[in-house]
Parts: structure tokens; sequence; C-alpha cells
């Protein structure tokens, strides 16, 4: 299986527990990995035959630039579901999202959470 990597996508959220993350904000860090057949792209030479990774910025941008959530496990989660649902040619998808300045008196390069979620025979999304 290929890969297909997006690497330090950046996006405005409001996600958070705290009620000042939800008003004030902060830039998130995202990155994808796509499994995905990249045989008929790398052949063709056409991008129709894989996935539009400026289209696919778009996607990942509405989800952590829109409707908070308190967790950014759930911010993973949703990401995955629209990436899934959006480009049936991937199987896989491994989302990291990163906090890097969460709200405490602690100091480190922020957290990250990682999911992968794969397509199963039937079409429904599963932890891979």
């Amino acid at each position: 299986m290929d890969k297909m990597i997006l690497k330090g996508m950046q996006f405005f959220g409001y996600h958070g527990v705290i009620p000042e993350e939800n008003k004030l904000g902060q830039r998130y860090g995202v990155e994808l990995e796509l499994l995905l057949d990249l045989g008929q792209a790398s052949e063709s030479d056409d991008i129709d035959a894989t996935v539009n990774y400026a289209e696919l910025y778009e996607v990942v941008k509405a989800v952590v630039e829109g409707p908070p959530s308190k967790l950014i496990e759930a911010v993973a989660a949703r990401i995955a579901s629209a990436v899934l649902d959006t480009y049936t040619i991937i199987n896989e998808v491994a989302v990291r999202v990163t906090k890097p300045h969460p709200p405490f008196d602690i100091h480190f390069d922020g957290v990250t959470v990682e999911l992968r979620r794969r397509r199963d025979e039937d079409g429904t999304i599963i932890p891979a």
C-alpha cells in the first residue's frame, strides 16, 4: 500500500475544556498519513486518479476551524471521518493533532494525539 503524507498543516481553532480556550483560540498543527493505491496516478499522471491535497487541506481546515470540541481526540476523530467520507480511494488514515500551548503552567512543546481509522469491508469506519 502506498502513502501520502501531509505534514505541518496549521489552523486556528477554539477547542478546549477551559472556557478561555473557546474564546481566545489558538493555532493547531495537523498531520495526515494516508494509505491508498497510487499506482494508477503514478502511471497516468492524472490528478483524478489520486487525492488532490489542496482540496484535502480544505477538508481538514473545515473541521479544525469549524465548531469547537473539548478534546483534540474528538477533533482528530472528526478529521479522520471527514477524510474517509470524502475520499473513497483512501483505505486508512492516521491523524495527528498537536495543541502546542495547552493553558497550564507547564513548559513543553505541546501535546499530540494520533489516531488511525480505516474503512472495513462494508464501508464502516473503524479503528485501525
